[in-house]
């Protein structure tokens, strides 16, 4: 269970995974996508936002479980990709 907030082009986002394994990318406060648990590594979800006008940005986010590993991307390029502590 862990939560990562971070900061993208002025906008506060965070990842978060529940004690049951289920993992949420959030804007804001408001929920963008979820990713059931799953055995399946590594989980996956993205969200494609519109930050300014006719701005469009493409977050993903890729957890591996078993080494902890969190990647965030934005419109390819990391954001983050590091292990966590979960």
């Amino acid at each position: 269970m862990f939560t990562h907030a971070f900061t993208y082009r002025g906008r506060d986002f965070a990842v978060r995974q529940t004690a049951e394994g289920e993992l949420t990318l959030m804007l804001g406060k408001v929920v963008r996508k979820q990713c059931p648990p799953s055995d399946r590594e590594p989980q996956y979800l993205w969200t494609n936002v519109e930050l300014e006008w006719e701005e469009h940005h493409y977050i993903e986010v890729r957890y591996w479980a078993t080494g902890g590993r969190l990647r965030i991307t934005a419109n390819g390029q990391p954001l983050h990709d590091d292990a966590i502590a979960a």
